[in-house]
C-alpha cells in the first residue's frame, strides 16, 4: 500500500515539476506580458523590479532588445548560473532555454522579447529565420519598439 501511494506521490511532484517549465507570460505574468503574438513570433514585455526572481520558465529561441540597464543572474535547469550585465539598446540573441531570472540590479530591468515560434524555425530549416518578417509583423514590432521605453 505505501508503495502505491510512495509511486503516485511521486508522479505528482514529477508532473508539477515539468508543468513549471513553459510560457512565462503563463507562469509568470508579474514579469511576462504577451504584446504580439502571431504564427510567426511571440513579442513579450520583460518587467523584473530591483532584486526579483522568477520561477522555472522556458522561451523559443528569439531576440531581447533590452530598454534599460541590467545586471541578471540565469539560472538553468541543472543549477548552472550565468550572469549577464546589458544596457539599454541591446540586442542579444538567445536559443530555445529553460531557466530561472534573478535581478541582482537596485533598479528596475525592463526588455522586449521577440520569440521566433518553433513552426517559423521548421520551416526555414534553422532557428533563424533566413527571410525578412512580413511587412505587417515588422511595423507592429517596430511602432512598439518605438514605443515601448515611453511612460
Amino acid at each position: 500500500m505505501r508503495s502505491k501511494f510512495m509511486g503516485a506521490w511521486v508522479f505528482v511532484c514529477l508532473a508539477a515539476a515539468l508543468t513549471l517549465a513553459q510560457d512565462p507570460t503563463k507562469v509568470e505574468p508579474r514579469h511576462y506580458k504577451l504584446d504580439f503574438e502571431n504564427e510567426h513570433v511571440q513579442v513579450v514585455s520583460v518587467y523584473y523590479g530591483p532584486h526579483e526572481k522568477s520561477v522555472l520558465h522556458d522561451h523559443p529561441g528569439g531576440v531581447v532588445v533590452t530598454l534599460t540597464e541590467a545586471h541578471l543572474r540565469f539560472t538553468d535547469e541543472n543549477g548552472k548560473t550565468r550572469e549577464v550585465f546589458s544596457k539599454p539598446g541591446e540586442a542579444r540573441w538567445y536559443p530555445p532555454f529553460k531557466h530561472r531570472v534573478e535581478n541582482l540590479g537596485d533598479t528596475t530591468y525592463r526588455a522586449v522579447y521577440i520569440g521566433i515560434k518553433e513552426k517559423m524555425a521548421a520551416s526555414t530549416g534553422s532557428a533563424v529565420p533566413s527571410g525578412a518578417l512580413d511587412k505587417e509583423t515588422a511595423d507592429i514590432v517596430a511602432a512598439y519598439l518605438a514605443s515601448a521605453g515611453k511612460p
